[in-house]
């Protein structure tokens, strides 16, 4: 998951706008999760809330979670302010990276609420720094938050709920197809998420669980720019003209394809990986840059116009 936001917002404030005030429907029945119990982990801001208010919006009760709990609570009394048919709900304080938080964020719902039918694991970080200058402390730091915390949700959920319930889970990725430089070490945390989730779906299916990802490509957010500061603004400019679609994608389009994995609609698809990207999993991006001269040796005969 790769979201920018307030630095791109000076760019395009005029279309900057706040989701609890745009005039913005959801695409989906407003019916579709009248009655579900969902749980959106880092639900307070970016595509995480998004993704709750899309739920809501559509008749489930969604908990919300992360570490920020005054976060969460200002943004479930926006969203609930707007009168849709679900809520949203704010769990206990809850750190991604400890086990006994997540242990007890998923015994809260399901004493307080009866069921936990799906569940949306958002929670994750990075931070932009070049692979060699990266410490041990801060490589295992993104893994633990995007990696393991993703794994102990999932369990979580399936050991306390899902094994005897069934349900539906949908991980966030970020867009690392071709790799990730100056991210490396979320995009190596994320596609381990994308294996994982393979891994899970043939041993759940039985227990009537589907478990997908969805992979968003640069994705603007007002929170999510802020994480990068300064670097942020130099990786957007570089970016967004090499985009097929040549513009970002907003966190509705993410939570458009989560609500239809979610959903009854998607109920032969697991194990699958949903690209929300405008096209960019095929283009390199201009991550690096990399000097114009011929930076590998040649073996064999050459031309000189096969070079720079």
């Amino acid at each position: 998951m790769t979201s920018v936001g307030k630095g791109a917002a000076m760019a395009s404030r005029n279309n900057s706008t706040t989701i609890a005030t745009m005039s913005w429907k959801s695409c989906f029945r407003n019916d579709l999760f009248r009655g579900k119990i969902a749980l959106v982990t880092g639900g307070g801001t970016g595509i995480g809330l998004a993704i709750a208010t899309e739920l809501a919006s559509l008749g489930a009760t969604v908990v919300i979670a992360s570490r920020k709990k005054a976060k969460c609570e200002s943004a479930a009394q926006n969203v609930n302010a707007l009168g849709y048919s679900g809520r949203i709900l704010v769990g206990p304080s809850t750190n991604i990276r400890s086990e006994d938080d997540i242990r007890n964020l998923v015994e809260h719902i399901i004493k307080t609420y009866g069921a936990l039918n799906l569940l949306v694991n958002n929670s994750g970080g990075q931070f932009i720094q070049e692979s060699a200058e990266i410490s041990r402390k801060g490589f295992s730091a993104v893994v633990e938050t995007n990696l393991q915390g993703t794994f102990l949700v999932c369990r979580e959920a399936y050991n306390q709920y899902m094994r005897d319930h069934g349900g539906s889970i949908v991980n966030i990725t970020i867009g690392n197809r071709n790799g990730m430089p100056g991210m490396m070490h979320s995009a190596a945390s994320r596609a381990g998420v994308e294996n994982m989730t393979a891994s899970l779906c043939q041993e759940w299916i039985e227990s009537r669980v589907r478990i997908n990802c969805v992979r968003p490509g640069i994705i603007f957010t007002e929170s999510g720019f802020e994480n990068y500061g300064p670097a942020g603004d130099y990786f957007l400019e570089k970016i967004v003209k090499s985009l097929p679609a040549r513009r970002l994608g907003s966190a509705e389009e993410v939570s458009s394809a989560v609500v239809w994995l979610l959903s009854e609609g998607a109920s032969y698809v697991t194990g699958s990986v949903v690209c929300v990207d405008g096209g960019g999993s095929f283009v390199a991006l201009p991550l690096v840059d990399i000097e114009d001269a011929a930076n590998l040796p040649v073996y064999g005969n050459l031309s000189p116009k096969a070079k720079l």
